[in-house]
């Protein structure tokens, strides 16, 4: 296999993992963010307040997301062994 395609194979997969965790880290990042907001106006400095909401937003988003996340991981794996013979032809 050639540098190249292993390149091209490592490129493709971080591409694919960036796009679909980007929904989870986002809307981690604004219900974390509204949250530490929150505690500062109120004066509350309690470190567990912002896990449950974080950990509630990110099951909601993945069930609304999930299905949209598992096709783009299909894609890339079917297009990855559709092309298998490609890759051990050209070792």
């Amino acid at each position: 296999m050639n540098e190249l395609i292993v390149i091209d194979i490592v490129r493709q997969a971080l591409y694919i993992v960036l796009k679909t965790s980007a929904p989870m880290l986002l809307i981690s990042l604004v219900v974390g963010l509204i949250i530490s907001i929150l505690q500062t106006v109120t004066s509350i400095q309690e470190q567990t307040l912002t896990f449950v909401p974080k950990l509630i937003a990110i099951f909601l988003i993945l069930m609304l997301c999930g299905s949209w996340i598992l096709n783009e991981l299909r894609g890339y794996i079917v297009e990855l062994f559709s092309n298998f013979s490609y890759y051990v032809n050209n070792i």
